[in-house]
């Protein structure tokens, strides 16, 4: 099939590139809309009680959340005569704003003891937006901010609340992606011409990926269309994109530079090319999909939007380097040689300093393997003291408005006010005895500061109950759990910010198991049809579980403990770390760990098929590929470095984790554990029942 596919690429070369450029163009001016429609929530399960809560909330009794909440700061105590009559024109121009349906506050509730801060200083302001639409919620949030927070009169304002989250948390990442792409592209740009030593050469990956970033916001935009698609999956579609578009090209390009340079003639050393390292890039990318494809399991949007993105890109990069890239090359021709910085990358040896250090390893394969294991273990033991949480505001910079305003409301409020976890009973105004008795045990946890108020519809009761603790934290979640063992009456849903979020975290621990046993029978399935071994799989997914584990270590001991800050830069220590953010990091990684070792078991094989022993193949194809991974990991470990610089804390985490995941990766597993493993289990390697052998791909 890739020898065809070579010969078709070389005969329509012209017509196939100019479709690819035409097509990415489009793809831009189209894709660049899908800017506008991303979320920035995404966290809940839509299959829980919580969510059924939300929706008996808003259909039955018409609750309505505010997309902004506003902290009113008097400049004596907020029940001077005087601060009622400047709050209620504040009021006045509130509703005056486009898109605003109604306010409400402490000031015009006639002094609600609930809505004042324990100095009695300070009353909440909720302003309600009149669409539901989340592009206006976030504009709303983005006008009032930009407009009130700050003075008004001889009154000071914080604004916080959905709206004014969502528009900060996007605007920041938006501007952070744009920074990080400022630098790691022209970066990677200098390093691809070290790398590829020519000019020419070094540009191809930009093209892979550049067409990959284009093509997945197009694709992405028609996605919006139809569902909810987080913020947060630009980074990855931007990282992802530039990274397997260096990878792929590295891969590519260096087999056609090595074809060529034996001699042969351009159509066959494209169709060579395609036939070995177009094969490697097909079965790579098709394992990062299948690995990536995972998240979209989960019932969280946030994750399912991880999934779409990651597999759009990864599919758009392995159709730009199997397609696009060998059409490019069969017009440039001996021209991909122009420009050259370096004269020895026209030169390919199969012994040279990769190849000394595989037999070195392979002379003590038992040494080797310990001493790994020992660093491997070292660097995971931080991993005890992982806790787990959600995105709140603290993801921000401490110094951001958003952020501040937040903090103003937990200092300053008795309770979580603006979020209380709401207590439904369908038929339950008819309970009174039951109901007293229900709610008076609520009252009595820890962390419950008072049951507050009631709401009858027809037969049906709504209660709220206000917390002292942030509701998307461990013992909110405690909390919640605790809530729901109490007797309840018939038919009682639980629900508001803190069992929404306990409900996430439910919904994400049990669709893990399936998750990871997906990316488990799917990744060895592929595996043994790439290599046509059935040890070699169990290796690479032992081996890759070690490392993600070290990676999470290192993860823990940072943003957890609080280390390091002076290399990732400055974020808030919550003494958590956000799930889904782990969850990404985790696939992201194992799937691109999964991309190196095909690289290198692709080699070995070629050499191993063609008769040299497995100490010789693993020498070999070491030193023809290591190499290209160490300069692939290198690059790619740049492009997410580059993340760290963002303010906020889940995309400095991506940013790090995959980094480190990548480099531990490429030098320490693929370098010296994948060796001298290969040494300890000789022939081995390659076993596999005769039966099975029709199963699986030549190389």
């Amino acid at each position: 099939m890739f020898e065809k596919i070579g010969h078709t690429i070389v005969r329509r070369k012209k017509s196939i590139f100019s479709l690819y450029l035409i097509g990415i163009i489009l793809a831009g001016a189209i894709g660049t809309g899908v800017f506008g429609k991303l979320d920035s929530g995404g966290y809940s399960d839509p299959n829980s009680d919580s969510y059924k809560a939300y929706e008996y909330l808003t259909d039955v009794f018409k609750v309505e959340d505010p997309s902004v909440v506003l902290v009113v700061e008097a400049p004596t105590t907020a029940s001077d005569p005087a601060v009622y009559q400047t709050v209620a024109q504040l009021e006045a121009d509130l509703r005056a704003e486009p898109n605003v349906g109604n306010t409400l506050s402490y000031w015009s509730t006639g002094g609600a003891p609930s809505l004042l801060s324990k100095d009695s200083k300070s009353g909440f302001l909720f302003i309600y937006s009149d669409e539901s639409d989340w592009g206006v919620i976030q504009q709303l949030g983005k006008e009032i901010q930009e407009k009130y927070d700050g003075k008004y009169e001889n009154l000071k304002i914080y604004a916080s609340g959905t709206g004014v989250f969502a528009h900060a948390i996007n605007t920041k990442i938006a501007d952070d992606l744009k920074l990080a792409e400022s630098i790691s592209i022209p970066l990677t740009f200098v390093l691809l011409v070290f790398v590829f030593g020519g000019l020419v050469a070094s540009a191809m990956p930009l093209l892979v990926g550049v067409g990959a970033i284009l093509g997945s916001l197009l694709i992405i935009y028609i996605i919006t269309l139809f569902t909810g698609v987080s913020v947060f999956a630009l980074n990855l579609i931007t990282g992802l994109g530039l990274g397997l578009g260096i990878d792929y090209a590295l891969l590519v390009v260096n087999r056609f530079r090595e074809e060529l340079h034996s001699g042969k003639s351009i159509e066959d050393a494209i169709v060579n090319t395609v036939k070995t390292a177009g094969k490697t890039v097909f079965y790579s990318g098709l394992t990062v999909v299948l690995t990536l494809a995972s998240l979209t399991l989960f019932p969280q949007m946030f994750l399912k939007s991880f999934g779409y993105a990651g597999i759009t890109v990864v599919l758009m990069a392995v159709a730009g380097a199997l397609i696009a890239l060998p059409a490019l090359l069969a017009i440039l021709g001996t021209k991909i040689d122009k420009g050259l910085v370096r004269k020895s990358v026209k030169v390919t040896k199969d012994d040279g300093r990769w190849a000394d250090v595989a037999r070195f390893v392979m002379r003590k394969p038992i040494s080797v393997v310990v001493l790994s294991l020992i660093i491997l273990t070292v660097l995971a033991a931080p991993v005890k003291n992982i806790v787990f949480s959600q995105v709140d505001s603290r993801v921000l910079p401490a110094s951001n408005a958003a952020a501040t305003a937040a903090r103003v409301i937990l200092e300053r409020f008795p309770g979580q006010e603006g979020n209380p976890i709401e207590i439904i009973m369908p038929k339950g105004a008819a309970l009174g005895a039951q109901v007293n008795q229900y709610t008076n045990a609520i009252a009595k946890i820890p962390g419950v500061v008072r049951i507050g108020s009631t709401q009858v519809v027809g037969e049906d009761l709504r209660v709220t109950a206000i917390h002292s603790m942030g509701p998307r934290t461990p013992e909110a979640e405690k909390l919640i759990n605790e809530i729901r063992l109490i007797p309840a009456p018939p038919g009682t849903l639980i629900g508001g910010v803190a069992a929404d979020y306990a409900d996430a975290q439910s919904g994400t621990a049990r669709t893990l198991p399936w998750a990871l046993l997906w990316i488990a029978i799917g990744v060895l399935l592929l595996l043994f049809v790439f290599t046509g071994s059935i040890i070699l799989p169990i290796k690479a997914v032992i081996l890759n579980i070690l490392s993600l584990a070290a990676t999470m270590g290192a993860i823990t001991w940072i943003f957890i403990e609080g280390n390091l800050r002076w290399l990732v830069g400055d974020f808030t220590v919550t003494g958590a770390l956000d799930t889904g953010s782990i969850i990404l990091v985790a696939v992201v990684t194992f799937g691109l760990s999964m991309d190196y070792e095909l690289f290198l078991l692709s080699r070995i094989k070629e050499e191993h098929d063609a008769g040299k022993s497995n100490t010789e193949s693993v020498a070999v194809g070491l030193q023809r590929s290591a190499r290209i991974i160490t300069a692939a990991a290198g690059l790619l470990a740049i492009v997410f470095a580059s993340f760290m610089i963002s303010g906020v804390t889940s995309i400095k985490m991506l940013g790090f984790g995959v980094a480190f995941a990548i480099l531990l990766d490429a030098s320490l597993v693929r370098g010296l554990l994948v060796p001298a493993l290969m040494r300890l289990f000789g022939e081995r390697n390659w076993w596999a029942p005769k039966s099975m052998k029709r199963f699986t791909v030549s190389h």
